[in-house]
């Protein structure tokens, strides 16, 4: 009986495990994010500074950065949270959503909000990660409603 509760308890263990640290992925190696925004396709630059995993939610990530439109630059906080996972033989496969608000300060702030796609490939050899490729696709919003904007990311 004492064998059976052990298997178990290290089958929860497996099935609830903790989700490994991926907060670097979300640097993109001190590049930015370069993208688009509007209808007309300016260049919009997000740059993330500080990545932490959340404690309590091991699918949930805090970050904070700076956001550049032309000569517009916005400090920015938020979290990425993950809402599913895909692994194939060749790569894997990150889904999920992203909300980052811009520090209130004219009427050029507001809110970034919509859907990720990490992609890379796992080198089993080396046993690192290649091949990375991050995809933000949303909207963004200004604070006082007036603005908003169709935004398209991805690392450089």
């Amino acid at each position: 009986m004492k064998k059976f509760l052990w298997i178990l308890i290290l089958a929860c263990n497996f099935a609830w495990g903790q989700m490994p640290d991926i907060s670097n992925v979300w640097l993109n190696n001190s590049k930015p994010y370069i993208g688009t925004i509007g209808n007309r396709g300016q260049e919009l630059k997000l740059k993330v500074n500080i990545s932490e995993q959340n404690k309590k939610n091991d699918q949930e990530y805090f970050i904070s950065g700076y956001s550049l439109v032309d000569e517009n630059y916005a400090k920015y906080e938020g979290k990425v949270t993950i809402t599913k996972y895909r692994d194939t033989k060749r790569k894997g496969l990150v889904f999920g959503e992203y909300e980052l608000a811009e520090e209130p300060k004219g009427k050029h702030s507001g809110i970034f909000k919509g859907k990720f796609v990490y992609t890379f490939r796992w080198n089993k050899k080396t046993e690192k990660i290649e091949g990375q490729y991050i995809e933000l696709i949303g909207d963004w919003k200004s604070y006082d409603g007036k603005l908003d904007f169709k935004t398209r990311l991805k690392n450089q």
